[in-house]
C-alpha cells in the first residue's frame, strides 16, 4: 500500500510512512487528506508543519465544546482531584483514582444523578430514571439491547431501521446496516427509512405520506407478533448518509411501539448535547423514548457512553450481566460532569442556532456547482451531509474525495485548510463543526470550501 504524501509537508509525510507500517489499516476509515494532527485548540487543527486547519468533523460529532476549551479543562481537573502542578509531587497523590472496578465512588454517583437529572428534566426524558455506562457507543447500544431482550426472552426480535448505524461490535452491528449485508442475526428484522423523502432540506419541511411506512410495520408483526419486542432507530441517519427524517416518521414509530408493548430504543450517540438545535434530538423530534443511548458529544473527548432509560427494564439484568473493566470509571465521570456543567451554565445552543443558519446557506449555494446534488441537515442543528453526484465521467464518490482533498489543501502552501472525514455512504460529505464556532470562523472555513469547489468545477 502507498502511503498518502503532500508537498511541503514532510514531517507528517514522515508520520504517514509509519502509520502504514505500524498500524493496520483497517483500524481508520480512508480518507484521502490523512491529517497529521499535531495540536488543537476551539475549531482548529494544526499539521506538525504548523498549518492550521478549520476542523468540520468535531473529530467525528465529538468535541461539541471544541478541543480542549479552558474552562471544561479546569473543571474536568477539579473533579478529578488533581494538583495544579506536579513538579513538588511524592511519587504519589491523593487524588480520584483513574480506575476503580466493582467499587463505588463519589464522583460516579455525582455523575449518574446529575446526568439522570438533565435528562429526565427535559421535554420527553420522564421514562429516563436509571443509567447504565459503557465505555463506547457500540458497547451502550449492546448493553440497551441486552436489557431490552431480558424484559421477556419469549420477544427475542428486534425491529432495526435500514442504513442505520449503530457500531461494529455484537448485536449493535447486527441491528447496523440492512439484511442484504452478510451473516445477519436472525433475531434482526429491518424496516425502511424516509430517504427519498427527507433527500434534501427543500423536502424538511414537507408532510410524507406513512402509509407505506405503517404497512410494513404491521405486515411484521402480523409476520411475527408478539415475538418482537423491541425497535431501535437513530433520529438521523448518520453513517448512513445524513438523512433527517420529517418529525411525523419518527413519532409513528415510536406510537407503533407503543401501540404493541415494544422497547423503543433511540440512539443518540453521534446526536446528543446540541448537534439537532437541542439538547436532545428526542427534544427536537416530540419523542419520548423507554431508552435513549449517548456517546461521544458526551464525554467532548473523552471516550464515555451511557443508556439512560426505565430502571424496571434494566432491572431484567442481574449482576455482571452488564458489566465491563472500564464503564463508569472515574475519568469518564468526570469528563460528563464538566461536559454537564458547561452546558447549563452557558447559553451553547443560543449562538450555534444562528451560525447555523449561515453555514446551512454556504452549503446550499455549493448546490450550483454541477458535481453537488443535496444538502441534508438538521433545521438550527449543526451537523450536515453534502451529497455528490455523478459529473463529467467522475463518479459521486470520487468527487467527494476530492473536496475533502481540496479542502484540506485549501490555497495551496501553509495557507488554512478544512479538515473532513471521507465521506459516509460512498458519496456524502459530513459538515460537522463544533457548536462554538463564531460565524467569523464559519464565514472564513466556508470561502475556503467554495474555493475548492470552484478549483474543482474549473478542472473539469
Amino acid at each position: 500500500m502507498q502511503p498518502i504524501h503532500h508537498l511541503g509537508e514532510e514531517i507528517s509525510n514522515a508520520r504517514r510512512d509509519q502509520l502504514i507500517q505500524l498500524e493496520a489499516r483497517s483500524q481508520r476509515t480512508f480518507t484521502p487528506s490523512q491529517a497529521v494532527i499535531a495540536r488543537s485548540a476551539g475549531v482548529f487543527h494544526w499539521t506538525p508543519e504548523g498549518k492550521k486547519l478549520f476542523d468540520f468533523t468535531s473529530g467525528v460529532l465529538v468535541a461539541n465544546l471544541g478541543h480542549n476549551p479552558n474552562s471544561w479543562m479546569r473543571r474536568f481537573y477539579r473533579y478529578m482531584n488533581w494538583p495544579e502542578s506536579f513538579s513538588n509531587a511524592s511519587s504519589f497523590f491523593e487524588a480520584v483514582p483513574m480506575t476503580a472496578y466493582n467499587g463505588v465512588t463519589p464522583i460516579e454517583m455525582e455523575a449518574s444523578q446529575r446526568l439522570i437529572e438533565f435528562t429526565k428534566n427535559r421535554p420527553g426524558g420522564s421514562r429516563l430514571n436509571q443509567v447504565m455506562w459503557a465505555a463506547s457507543g457500540s458497547e451502550a447500544i449492546q448493553k440497551a439491547l441486552w436489557a431490552a431482550m431480558a424484559r421477556d426472552k419469549n420477544r427475542p426480535m428486534i425491529l432495526a431501521t435500514r442504513f442505520g448505524f449503530h457500531g461494529k461490535k455484537g448485536l449493535a452491528n447486527a441491528v447496523t446496516g440492512s439484511e442484504q449485508d452478510s451473516e445477519r442475526d436472525p433475531r434482526v428484522r429491518f424496516i425502511s427509512f424516509p430517504m427519498q423523502e427527507c433527500a434534501d432540506v427543500s423536502k424538511r419541511e414537507d408532510e410524507i405520506d406513512l402509509r407505506p411506512f405503517r404497512h410494513e410495520l404491521h405486515e411484521l408483526w402480523d409476520q411475527f407478533d408478539h415475538k418482537i419486542g423491541v425497535m431501535i432507530t437513530e433520529p438521523y441517519l448518520g453513517g448512513g448518509g445524513s438523512y433527517h427524517p420529517q418529525k411525523s416518521y419518527l413519532q409513528m414509530l415510536q406510537a407503533f411501539c407503543h401501540q404493541h408493548d415494544l422497547i423503543f430504543i433511540l440512539d443518540e450517540v453521534q446526536s446528543n448535547f446540541g448537534r439537532t438545535g437541542k439538547m436532545f434530538a428526542y427534544e427536537t423530534y416530540g419523542l419520548e423514548p423507554d431508552m435513549v443511548v449517548l456517546g461521544k458529544g458526551l464525554g467532548n473527548g473523552v471516550p464515555v457512553a451511557a443508556v439512560l432509560g426505565r430502571g424496571d427494564i434494566f432491572s431484567s439484568l442481574q449482576y455482571g450481566e452488564a458489566s465491563d473493566t472500564w464503564s463508569a470509571n472515574p475519568l469518564n465521570c468526570a469528563s460528563v460532569l464538566a461536559t454537564l456543567d458547561e452546558f447549563e451554565e452557558r447559553d451553547v445552543l443560543g449562538p450555534m442556532q444562528e451560525v447555523s443558519k449561515f453555514i446551512e446557506a454556504g452549503l446550499i449555494e455549493l448546490k450550483k456547482f454541477p458535481f453537488v446534488e443535496h444538502v441534508r441537515g438538521e433545521q438550527g442543528g449543526m451537523v450536515w451531509g453534502l451529497e455528490f453526484r455523478p459529473h463529467a465521467n467522475l463518479s459521486g464518490g470520487e468527487w467527494a474525495n476530492r473536496f475533502v482533498l481540496e479542502g484540506y489543501l485549501g490555497d495551496g502552501g501553509t495557507t488554512p485548510g478544512v479538515h473532513l472525514l471521507g465521506p459516509l455512504a460512498k458519496k456524502v460529505v459530513r459538515i460537522s463543526p463544533p457548536l462554538v464556532i463564531t460565524q467569523e470562523e464559519a464565514s472564513n472555513a466556508m470561502a475556503i470550501l467554495h474555493r475548492a469547489a470552484q478549483r474543482m468545477n474549473s478542472e473539469t
